[in-house]
């Protein structure tokens, strides 16, 4: 008796000390998004004087995202690339990039795939422009329009 009382003793101990030493659980999606949103509010506002005045996007310096049907492109003028993400996370990845790349503050170009595809395809990317268009407006970051003839420079 005195053998089995021990062993239940071990065994409540272990288990308590077990549920004390769980791994904390990740950050959710909406404190992630909280958390971008405040870091890309710290970039200063807009400011349209210092890119108004351009008549074509080859010396358009701040972020450019491209509306995919895949999600959104962000293209990255250093070696011509578009890293694709999901519209959902969007916030973290502007985030993400350094102060430099806000020259003009708090102002994005955006652009839809100049590629028509099926009438599937084009409800994605209508779908794409919302969310993305959503989202930037929530973390108070102006969108500037473009015209799919006016893209970027590319090799």
């Amino acid at each position: 008796m005195k053998n089995l009382l021990g062993f239940c003793a071990v065994m409540m101990l272990l288990a308590l000390l077990s549920a004390c030493s769980e791994a904390p659980n990740p950050p959710d999606k909406t404190t992630l998004e909280s958390s971008a949103a405040t870091q890309i509010q710290e970039i200063p506002a807009a400011n349209p004087k210092a890119y108004e005045k351009l008549k074509d996007m080859s010396g358009w310096r701040n972020p450019f995202l491209i509306l995919r049907k895949d999600g959104v492109g962000l293209f990255d003028a250093a070696n011509y690339e578009q890293h694709i993400v999901k519209p959902d996370d969007l916030l973290q990845a502007l985030a993400q990039l350094p102060p430099t790349a806000w020259p003009y503050g708090r102002v994005v170009a955006v652009q839809e795939n100049g590629v028509k595809g099926t009438a599937e395809d084009d409800a994605q990317v209508r779908k794409n422009r919302a969310l993305v268009a959503g989202t930037l407006k929530s973390a108070q970051v102006v969108i500037r329009w473009v015209p799919a003839s006016l893209s970027p420079k590319t090799r």
